[in-house]
């Protein structure tokens, strides 16, 4: 710990939320203290693999020469799913494979570390193995500080910033992260497994540090949610990611579906001899917009999974960047707030309006009902069999009958797979509004 026992803020968890609010405070002339449970940045943090830097290019230049890449992904496809089939759209893009990039896996434990050293760089003090066990409050409520489990106790500042992930305890002990509702959550599930360079860059077609991003629908065995699989240099990261609730009511383990997953004829043959190296599970805030807790107290901001901000629209499945969004927001306030003199809840109000400005609260209102659509019965259960099926319809050849047109191949698809046309009408209008 400091040799003083008051700095000017503290920032609770060094992910990328964290690392990035301890970033700006730091460059704002400011003490600050980043506190981290594991025993360096990334050690105890989970994720899909996937990360978009461009939330980087104004903070670091040319972060991309020194990030520690995995691989640069340079094709994304979107795959939807059928016990016995698979249809995929499937992009690929040169541009993305160089500067400035649009997408890199990474493992979170040298990615962490990464940024949060760049944080100490600017002037913040990192101390690691220390748990912040619950908030400081003066005689009027204001949060002044934190107690940790380290021998030498509390740790006093001006601001906190609760970068402590999913079920953020200080959010909770603040009073601003309401008691978790299981339906805002999703379980992400997945294993990393080796395989040679050489392997993986003749199954998936590509080379050098180029990646690739496969996103699965419909391979979940019936419970709401989706599939990834992502390449590293000399691993692939692949999974699932469930809705709580319905994951217990269908009493199948997690394990069991990712298993299912690699053994799918569409996704065996890129993994074929390969040794698993990593298990991993991390809880999700899934909720949106609409289940985002409010932002700050009086000396208390709250970023990153503890405040819920992670986008799973469908198309756009993000974390790591909106971490970062909103702990370089919540640097800025704290830092403003400081120089004013005032850490009051309604200086630090200036945060949400800041977040609604840029990419972070802009996007998620904005897709706030995607969830529930993109979640629904009919597109997770109903609609990868009907667009598969349509499609085998298609290609298939009907020697000596002659070929069925598209409107009879539709029909008969919906059909098949319990969907009305006024169903599969209503919910295109849905996507529509949600995707406008």
């Amino acid at each position: 710990m400091p040799d003083a026992d008051r700095v000017d803020a503290v920032v609770v968890g060094a992910g990328p939320a964290g690392a990035a609010a301890a970033l700006e405070l730091a460059r704002a002339g400011r003490s600050v203290v980043l506190l981290e449970r594991g025993p360096f940045p990334g050690s105890k943090n989970v994720y899909g693999g996937v990360v978009y830097g461009r939330v980087l290019d104004a903070v670091l230049p040319n972060w991309w020469d020194e990030v520690p890449v995995e691989r640069w992904v340079v094709r994304r496809s979107t795959m939807v799913m059928t016990p016995t089939q698979a249809l995929s759209i499937d992009f690929r893009s040169e541009a993305w494979g160089s500067a400035p990039y649009n997408g890199m896996t990474t493992y979170r434990a040298d990615f962490d570390r990464w940024l949060a050293g760049k944080a100490v760089d600017a002037g913040a003090t990192l101390v690691t193995s220390t748990v912040a066990t619950g908030l400081l409050r003066d005689e009027g409520g204001r949060v002044i500080g934190v107690r940790t489990d380290r021998a030498d106790g509390e740790l006093r500042a001006d601001v906190v910033i609760a970068c402590d992930g999913v079920n953020s305890f200080l959010a909770k002990e603040a009073g601003l992260l309401p008691r978790a509702e299981a339906k805002h959550y999703t379980l992400g599930v997945k294993e990393v497994l080796a395989l040679p360079r050489e392997v993986i860059d003749e199954r998936f077609g590509v080379h050098g540090d180029q990646g690739v991003d496969i996103e699965m629908l419909g391979c979940t065995a019936g419970i709401p949610g989706g599939g990834f699989l992502y390449t590293n240099a000399e691993t692939v990261s692949v999974g699932v990611v469930l809705s709580v609730t319905h994951l217990a009511e269908a009493k199948v383990r997690p394990e069991q579906i990712v298993a299912d997953l690699k053994a799918h004829p569409a996704i065996f043959p890129y993994l074929r001899g390969a040794t698993v190296k990593e298990y991993a599970a991390h809880l999700i805030p899934e909720g949106g917009y609409g289940a985002m807790p409010r932002l700050y107290a009086d000396g208390l901001l709250i970023a990153g999974d503890a405040a819920g901000m992670t986008l799973a629209a469908g198309i756009w499945l993000e974390g790591v960047n909106f971490a970062i969004g909103s702990g370089l927001a919540a640097g800025r306030t704290a830092a403003a707030a400081l120089a004013a003199g005032d850490p009051s809840a309604a200086r630090l109000s200036a945060y949400p309006a800041d977040l609604h400005r840029s990419f972070v609260l802009a996007d998620h209102k904005r897709l706030r009902k995607a969830p529930e659509v993109i979640l629904s019965e009919r597109m997770q259960q109903r609609y990868p069999g009907l667009i598969a099926d349509l499609m085998e319809g298609m290609f298939t050849v009907t020697n000596p009958e002659p070929k069925p047109g598209m409107a009879a191949l539709l029909r008969r698809a919906a059909k098949r797979n319990g969907v009305s046309l006024r169903d599969l009408a209503a919910d295109g209008l849905k996507l529509g509004r949600v995707f406008r």
